[in-house]
């Protein structure tokens, strides 16, 4: 009895599928359902994945990736709430019919090298975005820099962040940030709630110009970064630049792309 034919997935490399669920109850429902259809590889042997959850736990996956320095396609089937990030959730799915047939996006996350005010330096990484926040009750004082050049000496503000095209329509958005088309080589900068300068509503940056934010006053007002889900306290500057050496890659359904979520969010009603 010979052997099947290899579908295109697997003659793309997709012979070992990982199968990863957040916590929550519809993910593990979902994976249990799943996991009797075929026998899956573990992370670190397997040539894609499967995420079940929502954006949160697919940015966890993405992070344990970049910081293991095995990167790998990712497929998400949306099992959280918003699930921008994800494919919907099918109960009837063949895993290597639907991979077959999805098509890939690249996305390159932010490189952010944070001083803190006793000297410490901390590389870290963004998907979706780096934002600067207050501690407290006081307004923050940040310097703005991009390229080599002071852009704003004193932006008073809750906080400024930097957005990725990828991350433009989370947090950015909701700080009345622009939503970026995937393919457009730009960075949103975007204050949050700014009082000074009072017209100043942002930026829209080549991904090649470094950003760099330093605290003013920190003593009386200390600043937070916080790099996706994780946060340094106590920032003294911040130096940011697109990291293109280290680029993930998403998986969707046909018709189902990153860029045309991002441009269909700016059509939606609610």
């Amino acid at each position: 009895m010979g052997t099947s034919p290899a579908t295109q997935a697997e003659r793309n490399g997709f012979r070992k599928v990982a199968l990863l669920a957040s916590d929550a109850p519809r993910a593990q429902e979902a994976h249990s359902m799943l996991s009797e259809q075929r026998e899956w590889a573990p992370l670190e042997e397997a040539d894609a994945a499967v995420v079940l959850g929502g954006d949160g736990f697919m940015l966890t996956i993405l992070h344990d990736m970049l910081e293991s320095g095995r990167v790998i396609p990712a497929y998400g089937m949306n099992r959280g709430t918003v699930g921008f990030l994800m494919n919907r959730f099918h109960s009837r799915f063949d895993v290597i019919e639907r991979l077959d047939k999805a098509r890939g996006k690249t996305i390159a996350p932010l490189e952010i090298k944070a001083t803190t005010q006793d000297g410490a330096t901390h590389t870290l990484r963004a998907i979706n975005e780096l934002s600067l926040l207050r501690e407290t009750r006081q307004t923050a004082k940040i310097e703005v820099t991009v390229g080599s050049r002071v852009r704003i000496k004193e932006l008073v503000c809750d906080g400024v962040l930097v957005a990725t095209p990828a991350g433009s329509t989370a947090y950015n958005l909701s700080a009345n940030g622009p939503i970026l088309p995937l393919d457009s080589g730009m960075l949103a900068l975007t204050p949050i709630s700014p009082f000074r300068p009072r017209r100043w509503r942002g930026a829209i940056l080549p991904d090649e110009m470094p950003i760099k934010f330093r605290v003013l006053e920190p003593v009386k007002r200390p600043i937070a970064a916080v790099a996706d889900q994780k946060e340094l306290r106590d920032i003294a500057e911040v130096e940011i630049r697109i990291c293109h050496e280290t680029e993930l890659e998403l998986l969707f359904d046909p018709g189902q792309s990153l860029a045309e979520r991002i441009v269909s969010e700016q059509f939606a009603v609610d």
